[in-house]
């Protein structure tokens, strides 16, 4: 008789060689765990069997009620500065790391469920979490995905049969959710501010030898380890600003070393451009909204400098400061790079010009005075490329305001000579008709917390494929109607 399979191939690496940086632990029992949204085509890219998974003892596997056969369950350990003050001690409160799977392109990825129940990082909560956040957090992680945004991603969305209260009593659920890792720039805060230099060590070269193992030899490699961080998140931040999303909880716990976004809270994507636009109920400052987004990026990169100074230049702390200030002082430069290429492409633009920093934000500015959306926009200035304006003019209380950014556009096109409908085949490849609309986000979680999970496929279908326009989808690249109001969006702790 042959022995069935199990249905993950663990390789627990976080579990295996990193000792005192966790808690093992387990999943709370809940009643009736069942599968609500299953991830199949993302099951099959992790090698995993969605036969097998897309059933009742999935379901308990997601849920943490069973734990499969080659798991190790933890609870990950790190601090963090959250609306610029720091807490020495955070760690997964609500979450387990299920275990590390190598996927069908060699890369190892996290398993984690979210909202598990209490752990001894939960610091009073319950550990729990409701349908609403979890199924937030499943649609804008797929948006992000299918927008070409590195990004964590939802593998399961399972409901556990029992009452949550927040603010009344809500369904409670549990999100599966797939990263490269959850290592933060908090994981490595949480040793340095303890002194405990020898455990960073080993920290920094486990996120070497995972994300960055062509420097696991080099005698710098401390240094660059924190420039390829860097990096990734000057173009993370600049993915970000082109779209339209506001993460609003931008906390060094949040921030990965992998470059992927994480942790879908009180999320957004703007409608009207606003560069001050805030949706968090407890971002009362506006320290993460929408254009600060990079400069919190460089600021959360400092705290990360900070924490890995001792390894950096062990002998000599002054030279250290001068190497990774140095590293740190590109941000700027590395990300307007990003924002400057992306801009280029959203206009159909081929070549770079050196007035385009000034010409791009004079653009962005008459769109903020006269509240014209975002996304309609950029995805409307195709048709202009055709030379057919009717729609982007439209968007705008005053059309004659746009009339000399249209103008100087134009010339632009017309002097890379390419052909307008090539150029808008470009900007129609970069420009998404369908994003994550706050208004069809909130109706379709309202849905399902009476039990209707129609609405969240429907939208989830959409967002699969964001630049190709569809028949009878109109009303999915709308923004919200007047009567929707001021938008504000909650943690969902």
């Amino acid at each position: 008789m042959t022995a069935t399979p199990p249905l993950f191939q663990f390789d627990n690496s976080y579990a295996r060689d990193l000792p005192g940086f966790y808690v093992t632990w387990e999943g709370a029992k809940v009643p009736r765990p069942e599968l609500v949204l299953f991830n199949s085509p993302l099951a099959e890219e992790l090698g995993l069997d969605p036969a097998g998974l897309d059933t009742a003892d999935g379901a308990a596997i997601f849920a943490g009620v069973t734990q499969p056969s080659g798991a190790s369950p933890l609870a990950q350990v790190y601090a963090g500065h959250q609306f610029g003050g720091f807490s020495p001690q955070l760690g997964d409160g609500r979450a387990l790391l299920l275990g590390e799977v190598i996927d069908t392109h060699g890369r190892r990825r996290d398993i984690q469920l979210k909202g598990s129940g209490p752990t001894p990082f939960s610091r009073g909560g319950d550990g729990k979490a409701v349908i609403g956040p979890v199924l937030r957090e499943y649609i804008i992680g797929e948006a992000m995905h299918a927008l070409g945004i590195p990004t964590t991603r939802a593998l399961a969305a399972v409901t556990t049969g029992e009452m949550i209260y927040r603010e009344g009593p809500k369904p409670g659920a549990v999100l599966a959710r797939v990263a490269a890792s959850h290592l933060r720039v908090g994981t490595f805060q949480y040793f340095a501010a303890r002194g405990e230099t020898d455990k960073l060590h080993l920290l920094a070269d486990y996120a070497i030898s995972r994300h960055d193992p062509d420097l696991a030899e080099d005698p710098d490699r401390f240094l660059k380890f924190f420039r390829r961080v860097t990096e990734r998140q000057a173009a993370l931040m600049a993915r970000w600003i082109l779209v339209g999303f506001v993460h609003g909880v931008m906390n060094t716990d949040n921030t990965t070393i992998s470059g992927e976004t994480i942790d879908y809270g009180p999320c957004a994507f703007i409608d009207a451009y606003d560069p001050q636009a805030v949706f968090s109920s407890i971002d009362h400052g506006g320290r993460y909204a929408f254009a600060r987004q990079p400069q919190i990026a460089q600021w959360n990169l400092a705290r990360l400098a900070e924490a890995l100074l001792a390894l950096i230049e062990p002998e000599d702390m002054d030279k250290a400061v001068d190497l990774a200030g140095t590293e740190l002082a590109r941000f700027p430069e590395l990300y307007n790079g990003h924002w400057l290429e992306g801009m280029r492409a959203k206009l159909g633009l081929e070549t770079a010009a050196e007035g385009d920093m000034e010409f791009f934000k004079a653009l962005l500015t008459v769109m903020a005075e006269q509240g014209v959306d975002y996304t309609l926009f950029f995805r409307a200035l195709g048709a202009a490329a055709e030379g057919a304006p009717e729609k982007a003019r439209a968007l705008f209380v005053d059309p004659t305001a746009l009339d000399p950014c249209l103008a100087e556009w134009r010339q632009r096109l017309d002097g890379e000579g390419l052909a307008p409908a090539l150029v808008r085949s470009r900007m129609d490849a970069v420009n998404p008709i369908y994003i994550p609309r706050n208004h069809k986000v909130e109706d379709a979680l309202s849905a399902a917390e009476k039990g209707d999970y129609a609405p969240v496929q429907k939208l989830l279908e959409v967002l699969k494929s964001p630049f190709t326009e569809r028949p009878d989808l109109e009303a999915y690249a709308q923004p919200a109607p007047d009567t929707f109001g001021p938008y504000q969006t909650f943690c969902g702790t």
